[in-house]
């Protein structure tokens, strides 16, 4: 049970008022606590690694919308930039078990040549993509953040963002328990925390999911409609600014950690 006195390898005993689930999507604290999850298969599998290239990225991330599913290019450090690459399953597979160089002969041309020549710069990865939601973000003396909460599609790079709303309304939820004096296990105190972070990620889970199904197909229709959707957001600077906060996580209720005020 959650919140109860276990013991570890070396035979010693914890106990917490307060158990935070923060294990991942296939989260075993949230199966143990009899948690269940609804998830939806994409069919896609991400291919991730690093990869060095010829030009500065100046910071920026990329996101590159193909038939298959979005490639995410995100920069680290030096001249280097992390890849997450959504492909069909099955190509993803056949991808995945190229060389290096094979590898990047499929990679070069969904890439393009903006950053100059390209070459692997670390171990390549793959994980497959779906949408997952638990049917409670809390359970006796527990409380899920993060993918262990809600795993979305990776596009827009939602699911950190969603992740850091959750740890800072939670901790916002204790601070002020604490202060009242409240047993942080308690279930009205629980209770606070998933209103608070149950609708946002619903909404996140739909808009990601629609985001995904909208861009990663090629159909000429809602090829034409999304053109015109991004065109307009391009050319007006409040809408692009509307969504520019809406992806950083900076609308709604906004916990005050992300405001960076003090709790």
């Amino acid at each position: 049970m959650p919140g109860a006195p276990g013991p570890l390898e070396d035979g010693r005993e914890m106990a917490a008022p307060l158990l935070v689930g923060a294990d991942g999507r296939r989260s075993g604290t949230a199966a143990r606590a009899g948690i269940k999850r609804r998830v939806t298969d994409y069919g896609q599998t991400a291919l991730v690694c690093a990869i060095g290239h010829e030009k500065p990225h100046q910071g920026c991330a990329y996101q590159i919308f193909l038939p298959p599913g979005p490639l995410a290019i995100l920069p680290l450090t030096g001249n280097r930039s992390s890849i997450v690459w959504s492909e069909t399953t099955e190509q993803a597979a056949a991808i995945q078990a190229l060389d290096d160089e094979a590898y990047l002969e499929v990679l070069r041309p969904r890439f393009g040549d903006f950053l100059g020549e390209i070459h692997i710069a670390g171990a390549r990865y793959t994980y497959p993509l779906n949408m997952t939601l638990a049917e409670s973000f809390t359970a006796e003396r527990l409380a899920l953040a993060g993918d262990a909460a809600r795993g979305v599609h990776p596009i827009a790079g939602q699911g950190l963002n969603a992740g850091l709303r959750d740890v800072a309304a939670l901790a916002e939820v204790l601070v002020e328990a604490a202060r009242r004096g409240e047993d942080l296990g308690w279930p009205l105190v629980l209770d606070r925390y998933a209103q608070w972070r149950r609708f946002d990620s619903a909404t996140l889970a739909l808009a990601t999911d629609g985001f995904n199904r909208l861009f990663s197909n090629d159909n000429p229709l809602l090829r034409l409609g999304r053109d015109i959707g991004l065109g307009l957001a391009n050319a007006l600077p409040g809408l692009r600014r509307g969504f520019m906060r809406e992806a950083a996580g900076m609308t709604g209720d906004v916990p005050r950690l992300l405001q960076g005020r003090p709790l």
